[in-house]
């Protein structure tokens, strides 16, 4: 069985950043997927699960009402890891190309003064949410970012080094 894209990303040395995880021809259009890393993996701990739910409404909310980019956008939710979200939108950009997109939207949380969709009748599971918390890793991010813009490591994954059996198949050390 082949190894998906993901898997093949050396999370042992990922750092948090705006990381492009997959590109998809859909016939004449691709879509991409971004991997927006807040945590380390496996060295720090993961986003609390209900500032993670606040998060995940809070930016799907920014990013579907920005103007520039409301159209392109298709999906923003949390990793299974809790250490970051993923964005799918049309087309292929580099991710240097989301840094101010992104950068306002976790900077728009410290404004928050509650959850969008935080109610019975809009989510799944409405009483799990913590606003105070998102807005302290959404600034822990955010601020991040700003420290990191210029280092190319924010924007490219480190890829884990596979070899190849004699059979020309993939070995997996795990």
């Amino acid at each position: 069985m082949e190894l998906i894209e993901s898997f093949s990303v050396d999370h042992n040395r990922i750092v948090p950043g705006i990381f492009t995880s997959r590109v998809d021809r859909l016939g004449d259009h691709s879509v991409t997927t971004y991997d927006i890393r807040l945590k380390r993996p496996n060295r720090e701990p993961v986003i609390d699960v209900a500032a993670m739910h606040s998060l995940e409404h809070i930016i799907a909310t920014y990013l579907r009402n920005d103007p520039e980019w409301k159209d392109e956008i298709i999906y923003w939710g949390p990793m299974g890891c809790l250490t970051g979200f993923y964005l799918i939108l049309k087309g292929n950009r580099a991710p240097r190309q989301l840094y101010g997109l992104l950068l306002g939207a976790f900077d728009s949380v410290a404004d928050a003064t509650e959850v969008p969709g935080a109610a019975p009748v809009n989510c799944g599971h409405y009483l799990m949410h913590n606003l105070n918390m998102a807005k302290w890793y959404a600034k822990e991010f955010s601020d991040y970012l700003r420290e990191n813009k210029d280092n190319d490591a924010i924007f490219e994954y480190p890829r884990a080094e596979r070899l190849l059996t004699k059979q020309g198949a993939h070995f997996f050390d795990s």
